[in-house]
């Protein structure tokens, strides 16, 4: 499923739900790009003969196309109008070209909070064939 059109509503939203999974493409591409949007100019983000020589098998992701990727995933389930308001991740396997991330979640808390602001607790993971590359909490604000 790709992003969805209206944001969530709050009160809808049960604790236990699962959220809709996303698998997303790691290209070359993507890894370099997000090292270069990061201003992450590590050889290791995109030059596979350096990162080769520094005993990886090929170039790989940096953590911060991770946490991009991470709230890309959980802005595509609430919808445009969610705020992520605190993402905690960890750092697994790395994340190779041409070995997609899985995203998979499920609601772990409701808050209410004040002035129609309320509060719903995310805990995911984003997966490859070689295990968990990430996985965390997020919360999440959406208007009740």
């Amino acid at each position: 499923m790709t992003s969805t059109a209206c944001t969530l509503r709050w009160a809808d939203i049960a604790v236990g739900e699962e959220v809709t999974a996303l698998e997303i493409p790691v290209t070359t591409t993507v890894i370099v790009a997000g090292a270069i949007a990061t201003r992450d100019f590590m050889p290791v983000h995109h030059d596979r003969d350096y990162a080769n020589k520094q005993g990886s098998p090929n170039l790989f992701m940096n953590i911060l196309t991770t946490n991009g990727l991470c709230v890309r995933f959980l802005t595509d389930w609430a919808g445009p109008e969610a705020m992520v308001k605190k993402l905690s991740i960890r750092l697994g396997v790395p994340s190779f070209p041409d070995d997609p991330l899985h995203f998979t979640a499920s609601v772990t808390g409701k808050t209410a909070g004040s002035g129609g602001e309320n509060f719903v607790e995310v805990t995911f993971q984003g997966a490859n064939s070689l295990g968990n590359h990430v996985s965390g909490t997020a919360v999440l604000s959406l208007l009740t």
